[in-house]
């Protein structure tokens, strides 16, 4: 069983960053698993927010392309999200998931708060 267990959420004011982690454990090899973020605002539906492929090859949703970076460290099964630049309308919960696209087998969720 894939287990994914975000971290590094909190209350940032807008223009700041913040770096979110993604433990990923139960696959037989991390490396050779395409991985993404989704995030869901409060009544909001889930949006795509980026995937990175087991190469390494990143992909951004247009309204974060440029302010954030996703990255994988193989070594220690994890994935990553910095968020620079953070806005008011980032402020949601944030999933790491496995595959590309879809955000169906996700975590629980780190949750970004962005107010002044």
């Amino acid at each position: 069983e894939v287990h994914l267990v975000e971290s590094g959420g909190g209350s940032v004011q807008p223009g700041g960053s913040l770096k979110l982690s993604c433990a990923v454990s139960g696959f037989s090899s991390f490396s050779a698993e395409d991985m993404s973020w989704c995030r869901q605002s409060p009544g909001k539906n889930l949006q795509w927010v980026s995937y990175i492929t087991a190469k390494g090859r990143p992909l951004y949703e247009n309204f974060v392309k440029g302010r954030f970076t996703v990255s994988r460290d193989n070594a220690k099964n994890t994935l990553y999200l910095q968020m620079n630049n953070l806005q008011t309308e980032d402020s949601a919960t944030y999933f790491c998931a496995t595959g590309r696209y879809g955000c169906e087998n996700r975590g629980q969720g780190t949750q970004v708060a962005v107010s002044s």
